[in-house]
């Protein structure tokens, strides 16, 4: 009896052991996938005509938001600030000090 019993508990052990590994090599494969696949390209040109459509100078404000874009390729929602939603765009200044992204 107490064989068998020790034989359940070390069966139980493995079966837990060899789940525990499966689930790591599984998480590893799916982190490996998302790393390997590069991230979704935005479209710059619509993201920069909404986000500038009200600037008193649209076409200064669509240039600097593009490359602000093409590097980071994001543009935070809105036509002025909320920043914090990209911010890799807020975070891009011009020689001077000054952000440089509208």
């Amino acid at each position: 009896m107490a064989m068998i019993a020790k034989f359940l508990i070390a069966s139980l052990l493995f079966s837990l052991l060899v789940l525990h590994f499966a689930e790591a090599d599984h998480d590893t494969v799916n982190s490996n996938l998302a790393a390997s696949s590069p991230p979704k390209k935005i479209d710059c040109g619509s993201a920069c005509k909404a986000r500038c459509q009200l600037s008193s100078r649209p076409r200064l404000c669509k240039r600097a938001c593009g490359t602000c874009c093409s590097r980071c390729n994001c543009v935070p929602p809105g036509t002025a600030g909320n920043y914090d939603a990209c911010p890799c765009y807020a975070s891009l200044t011009t020689h001077g000090g000054r952000r440089k992204c509208p």
